[in-house]
């Protein structure tokens, strides 16, 4: 089977779910390989993502690692088949490999909800918006570094669009409302783009008013993109450094419980609408 140098999020998430199967299997590195007639290390290069692995082996392991959850082996055989090359890849050399994760793991999910605190939601964001967000970085980029990351940002709003249509759910506090990135006229647009987008059936957006205090998790972006089997929910949250991605159990439950938070304590959805349409009638 043929190998990769740099695996994406999604090929390393197959290889950690497969070791977590064998692991709690108690199965050797060596007696996996015997299954499939092949050298151990050639198991555990598969367990990192560099290894290519096809869907009848996948099914072939989780047979013998005793796993009867049907529906988990069949989305991990799904994530091992021969996929089309996806609209993302047009950007690999060009933009860094993150961000392409990203938008991989927005399409393959079956439920996304953000928090927002700064910056509006990604998705949910206009041309002119999403060019004020890039041009602010530092060091300064070019403009065609600027236009790339724009393009690619709106078209990972293909997911919310009407051919996919995807579940979003986004909380966003009322101090990214209130930061007029390109200044009013540019936000008064995004506010209203926002209020718009509101109203679609599978989009609801909810703000922390500021009134509302303290709240857990206060300074992070964050994106929890459910998978179509609980154990394969994913979290992202933005750095420095660029997205980091986790789905330990531990950082799952904890930032769940943030999401249950804000479904006690945010604004209704046609509450969320008003503060949204009132600040932007401010402008």
């Amino acid at each position: 089977m043929a190998t990769r140098s740099t695996p994406t999020e999604r090929q390393k998430r197959l290889g950690s779910e497969l070791r977590k199967l064998r692991t709690a299997a108690d199965v050797s590195t060596e007696y996996a390989a015997s299954l499939l007639g092949l050298d151990r290390t050639k198991i555990s290069n598969m367990e990192s993502g560099i290894r290519v692995i096809t869907p009848e082996r996948v099914r072939t392991l989780a047979c013998n690692y005793k796993c009867a959850d049907e529906t988990y082996v069949d989305a991990l055989a799904a994530m091992a088949a021969k996929q089309e090359r996806g609209w993302w890849e047009q950007y690999r050399g060009t933009l860094p490999p993150g961000m392409l994760d990203i938008a991989e793991l927005e399409w393959h999910a079956a439920r996304l909800l953000t928090i927002q605190t700064v910056h509006l939601p990604g998705l949910l964001q206009t041309e002119n918006y999403a060019r004020a967000v890039f041009s602010t970085g530092l060091p300064p980029m070019s403009r065609l570094e600027v236009e790339l990351r724009v393009n690619h940002r709106l078209e990972r709003q293909q997911v919310i669009g009407e051919e996919i249509s995807h579940s979003y759910v986004s909380y966003v506090h009322e101090a990214a409302l209130r930061m007029q990135f390109g200044g009013r006229k540019v936000t008064k647009a995004q506010l209203d783009h926002l209020c718009a987008q509101s109203e679609r059936e599978h989009i609801t957006v909810r703000i922390i008013p500021v009134d509302c205090g303290a709240f857990p998790g206060a300074g992070h972006a964050l994106l929890y993109a459910e998978g179509v089997v609980p154990q394969l929910d994913t979290v992202q949250l933005d750095s420095a450094h660029g997205p980091e991605f986790s789905h330990a159990e531990a950082q799952l439950t904890k930032y769940r419980a943030h999401l249950d938070w804000m479904e006690g304590a945010t604004l209704s959805p046609e509450a969320s609408r008003d503060l949204i349409h009132a600040i932007a009638h401010q402008l």
